[in-house]
């Protein structure tokens, strides 16, 4: 994966009504350790990854590189938000383009966070890099993916067979900003 190319990085935290987008500190190592290992989380994307292997990769603060954002609620890390490139990516439709990848606490998910916080990342990305389409891969059996997918303005391009199962690819055409 590279960086999103010439954006200014990292960007003023995000708020929403109820979220903050913002840069990983250490202080949010143990949530995003979370997120790497849950079950519940990794179901649709190959299972969790060993806690003794994710511990030992982040000694310290999570990875702060362009694109990645914590979503903190009151306080507390919920999940996290991805922008990335990948300009070798086996799928044309994808290759080169930004990719939108999540992952949510399942003591987060059902109330809405994900489309929050994708959304502002997303209103984010079209003012910093205006003109940009943004893709985002999915299993077809992760029926709240697809719904959060089709709600973000992400239309099916093609349906793949990776990782023993069906996985779904949208695109979400450039959006011109609103006015500041």
């Amino acid at each position: 994966m590279t960086d999103l190319g010439p954006v200014a990085w990292p960007p003023a935290p995000i708020r929403t009504e109820r979220l903050l987008l913002r840069e990983p500190e250490a202080r949010d190592r143990a949530a995003v350790v979370e997120l790497f290992t849950s079950p519940e989380v990794h179901s649709y994307l190959g299972g969790p990854q060993p806690r003794a292997e994710v511990e030992r990769a982040m000694p310290g603060a999570p990875d702060r590189r362009p694109g990645r954002f914590v979503v903190d609620l009151d306080g507390t890390v919920i999940g996290q938000v991805t922008l990335t490139r990948n300009p070798e990516d086996r799928r044309p439709a994808a290759a080169g383009r930004a990719d939108l990848g999540y992952l949510f606490l399942p003591r987060a998910w059902g109330r809405g966070y994900a489309a929050e916080a994708c959304a502002a990342a997303l209103d984010w990305f079209a003012a910093a890099l205006p003109g940009e389409p943004v893709v985002l891969a999915t299993q077809t059996a992760n029926t709240r993916s697809m719904r959060l997918a089709a709600k973000l303005g992400f239309g099916e391009v093609e349906r793949f067979w990776a990782w023993d199962a069906e996985q779904w690819l949208g695109l979400r055409p450039p959006v011109s900003p609103g006015p500041a």
